[in-house]
């Protein structure tokens, strides 16, 4: 079969409507928020990991479910012959500022789910060339049968089944970090910035993070945050999602807006509720009520609310997606028992932090586990292709730039036991480590049983209140100790076979 994807594949294609004419498109599904602002529900609420394969003709990971070449075009050529009666509508968008690292991009959806079309419009940047698509996603929300499939030679998506906008972004994205990893570096589900600050001898330098993370574990909180600084010292806003890092360091960004969790939004959150509450965001799956009032805390409809946000709308952001260098990474995890708030980590530490991709799942994941302890390589459940390659891959650059440091955050708790909930790990807590981390101005210590640095003391901070064995006997600890490491140990198990590719010990 042919898969070059081209208008004549459809009975009629609406090319490129404005920002305008598409909401107008969508009117009939609009409920219109107290800012004038959209909001839609949709059917499904979270994306469909489980509905999702990728055609078996590359290695594929431990975690990523194949689908054979002749199932998936079987299924293919059924949608194709359908969308010839359809009317579609076709929106080109570009991904990235940075010629290297750049892709022009395509979404096919069917007429009736516009408003999928009107939000990722938003996600990205005007297109530069119309005519040429690096990467293609059709949608065909009212399939009747749900499943994604992923072309990943081709750079095609089919999306199917499903009306949750979620899907189509990342459907893009994964494409994206695919490409990248074929061009020699590795794409990224995390956030950027920049922080400003003087350093010891007081010369304003310019420091570059990443930040890694699952949704729902503060990466966005720590990425939007500006970390009290003020005058010439201050935090500059670059990326939220991905990144595509080359082998020098250099963090190209990818959107051109922000995709926010809506639950428990409050004017607290100053730089988020700003963004939020503008006419430009779009909401979905977000409570209003009959005269417009948002309810961010009403989870009625789902605990996955979501709102795509522009990105020129949020606080501290500039010209510039990307970052000249990551010249410190942050593995963001939620744990509440024995992880310390702050952990800077040796190289091997840091390839095993990536693969462990310690965290929580959450709603934007699988609604069912949500709370529960998951590992992800990374963070980042849209890798195609071996697992053990994205480590390989970050073991390399590392190693070739030894200026670039690593650090693990934990954003949970302390000391948690069944009567306890913890000694909580405070956004000011976290982002006053990052800003330290910045001026490199934290003194360090070895933790002996673990074998990485942690903080013997921080500006701003009493860090001793947050040691966790503070909170627990010897044997407690050695309890929650020894059943980490044994976690630990079983999903290394699973990687077996890139083991030694990694070179990296637990």
């Amino acid at each position: 079969m042919t898969y070059l994807m081209n208008d004549e594949l459809f009975k009629n294609v609406i090319t490129n409507p404005n920002v305008k004419e598409l909401r107008n498109m969508s009117i009939d599904m609009e409920s219109t928020t107290e800012f004038n602002s959209p909001c839609y529900v949709t059917e499904v609420r979270n994306r469909s990991a489980k509905n999702t394969y990728v055609v078996d003709d590359i290695p594929l990971g431990i975690d990523q479910q194949a689908i054979s070449r002749e199932k998936a075009d079987k299924i293919v050529n059924e949608v194709k012959d359908y969308l010839k009666n359809k009317d579609v509508v076709r929106i080109d968008r570009k991904m990235g500022m940075y010629d290297k690292l750049s892709f022009n991009c395509r979404l096919y959806i069917t007429k009736e789910y516009s408003r999928i079309a009107y939000m990722w419009n938003n996600t990205l940047f005007d297109p530069v060339d119309s005519e040429n698509p690096d990467l293609i996603s059709i949608y065909v929300p009212e399939w009747p049968e749900r499943i994604m499939i992923v072309y990943p030679e081709e750079g095609i998506t089919y999306i199917l089944g499903s009306d949750y906008f979620g899907e189509a972004k990342k459907s893009f994205l994964r494409k994206a970090m695919y490409k990248v990893k074929e061009m020699g570096g590795l794409g990224l589900h995390a956030g950027s910035k920049v922080l400003r600050v003087k350093d010891k001898n007081e010369n304003l330098k310019d420091v570059g993070f990443i930040m890694f993370g699952l949704s729902g574990t503060g990466k966005t909180t720590l990425t939007i945050h500006d970390h009290g600084l003020s005058g010439e010292e201050k935090a500059i806003v670059r990326q939220d999602d991905v990144v595509f890092m080359d082998e020098n360091g250099y963090c190209a960004g990818s959107e051109n807006g922000f995709f926010i969790k809506t639950e428990g939004l409050d004017e607290g959150q100053k730089v988020l509720y700003k963004a939020a509450t503008s006419e430009n965001s779009i909401f979905e799956n977000v409570k209003v009520a009959a005269d417009g009032k948002v309810d961010f805390d009403d989870t009625t409809l789902t605990a996955n609310g979501r709102g795509v946000v522009l990105r020129e709308e949020i606080s501290n952001t500039d010209d510039s997606i990307d970052i000249e260098k990551a010249n410190k990474i942050i593995f963001i995890t939620r744990r509440n028992d024995i992880v310390p708030p702050v952990m800077k980590l040796e190289v091997p530490q840091a390839v095993n932090a990536f693969m462990l991709g310690e965290s929580i799942e959450t709603s934007a994941g699988d609604p069912t586990k949500a709370g529960q302890s998951k590992r992800c390589v990374g963070t980042n459940p849209f890798i195609i292709g071996p697992e053990v390659k994205e480590g390989c891959r970050l073991y390399q650059i590392l190693k070739k730039n030894p200026d670039i440091e690593c650090f693990i955050l934990n954003t949970g708790a302390v000391g948690a036991k069944e009567e306890f909930k913890g000694e909580k790990i405070t956004i000011k807590v976290s982002t006053t480590i990052m800003k330290e981390i910045a001026k490199e101005n934290i003194e360090w210590e070895l933790d002996k049983e673990w074998g990485y640095l942690v903080p013997k003391d921080v500006d701003g901070i009493d860090i001793k209140k947050y040691n966790p064995r503070n909170y627990y006997s010897e044997e407690e600890y050695e309890v929650i100790a020894s059943k980490l490491r044994e976690e630990r140990e079983q999903w290394f198990a699973k990687f077996e076979d890139g083991k030694e590719e990694v070179a990296v010990s637990i």
